[in-house]
């Protein structure tokens, strides 16, 4: 195949002409770690932040600050680590392989690391980023039968592939620029499912009123709410009873919605046949069906009739009962409903407990009102969550165009 121009190949692929392939250690210095004796209590809570495997969480960030142990002077100078200068790649080789940070203050690590400083030839962010692209490569280096381990002489033979300096600043601006957007929204969804949980707990029991509502909720049995109804599983060793075209919900198919309100399809089907000798029961649509072994208490509202298996109980609405609303006040009595299981082998609630189970409700118009209100947070949340998976997407993309010089930023 005719190369591009400005392009050439070399033994990891096709890269730009002035992008060089070559041993990380040509330009950065490679700094292991190690552990201070931890019988000797002179060596623990001194003023030396030291990196463990307790901090790979923290090294999900471009920097990490702070670490869970630290250490004194003296266990740093009584054992092999080293402090490294600010501005350290640090790179996790053991159990959580692939975790890699900069060190935003002189730190030590555990023999856990693999850090880097790196010469005036080499970004650290870039290498940051670089690192985090190179997930299947790290797979293939793993050795080691009890926790995934990169020896170090690995490190030291690395090579990797390094734009020029210019090159390699503008690459780590635009992914960090999109780390930025990523952030910010996670941190504004995190904000905003905060605030629906509080404007739920509020309106769901009437602590807080919406206008134009003043009169008073009656105390209710979820069995006066609606017709609840189990399900149950079409022998598995028949195959005229599966495949078939009527939905069979198990509690796979309500978690993979991760806490999404509709459910319109199911992982597996059943035939009429299977629906009829089995003990399972279709259920109609505008339904609410919840788990009720194992995963308790997780709902969702059915948009098509459907069957589920004997891990559910299912609500089917009176008049005069808002399904939104319904579905708003089973899903805050989750954890009620937990406290309410038995069952030695997994939590378990059954339809007699669920059914003089106690809520109190307001009038059908006042349900409407605060399922309307709680549905609009719900899809303001969603939205949230697209623009984030969007966000993500749109790295993980960049990442592959400009770490392999597909796309040129100078």
């Amino acid at each position: 195949m005719e190369l591009k121009p400005g392009y050439k190949q070399t033994e990891v692929g096709v890269i730009p002409e002035d992008w060089r392939n070559l041993p990380i250690t040509k330009v950065a210095r490679l700094e292991s770690g190690h552990t201070p004796s931890k019988r000797n209590s002179n060596y623990w809570g001194g003023g030396v932040n030291w990196i463990s495997l307790f901090d790979t969480q923290g090294l999900s960030r471009n920097e990490i600050s702070t670490t869970e142990k630290t250490i004194t002077a003296e266990g740093l100078n009584n054992s092999s680590a080293r402090l490294l200068p600010a501005g350290t790649v640090v790179f996790s080789r053991t159990a959580t392989v692939g975790k890699v940070s900069i060190m935003a203050t002189s730190m030590a690590t555990s023999q856990d690391f693999a850090n880097y400083i790196c010469g005036p030839g080499l970004h650290n962010i870039f290498l940051v980023y670089l690192f985090r692209s190179m997930g299947r490569t790290w797979k293939t280096l793993m050795a080691g039968s009890i926790h995934n381990t990169i020896y170090m002489p690995t490190f030291k033979a690395l090579k990797i592939v390094v734009p020029p300096l210019s090159e390699q600043k503008a690459i780590a601006q635009a992914l960090s620029d999109t780390d930025v957007l990523i952030e910010s929204l996670d941190q504004l969804l995190t904000k905003k499912r905060q605030i629906k949980q509080g404007t739920m707990q509020e309106l769901l029991t009437g602590q807080r009123r919406l206008p134009g509502f003043s009169g008073g909720w009656k105390k209710k049995r979820l069995a006066q709410l609606a017709d609840i109804r189990s399900g149950g599983t079409p022998s598995t060793s028949q195959s005229e009873y599966w495949d078939g075209d009527i939905l069979w919900c198990t509690p796979t198919d309500i978690t993979g919605l991760n806490g999404h309100k509709y459910l319109s399809d199911t992982n597996r089907k059943i035939t009429s046949l299977g629906l009829s000798v089995s003990s399972t029961e279709l259920i109609p649509e505008n339904s609410i069906v919840m788990t009720s072994r194992a995963t308790i208490g997780e709902c969702a509202i059915n948009l098509l009739p459907l069957c589920t298996n004997q891990g559910f109980k299912n609500f089917i609405p009176f008049d005069g009962v808002d399904i939104e609303f319904l579905y708003y006040l089973l899903s805050a009595q989750k954890q009620k409903f937990i406290s309410l299981c038995g069952g030695s082998t997994f939590l378990e609630i059954g339809k007699s407990q669920l059914a003089i189970y106690e809520v109190r409700v307001p009038e059908l118009k006042e349900q409407t009102a605060i399922a309307t209100i709680l549905s609009a947070m719900d899809e303001g949340i969603v939205t949230l969550e697209t623009q984030l998976q969007k966000a993500r997407h749109l790295k993980q993309g960049m990442m592959q165009e400009l770490l392999t010089g597909r796309i040129r930023l100078v």
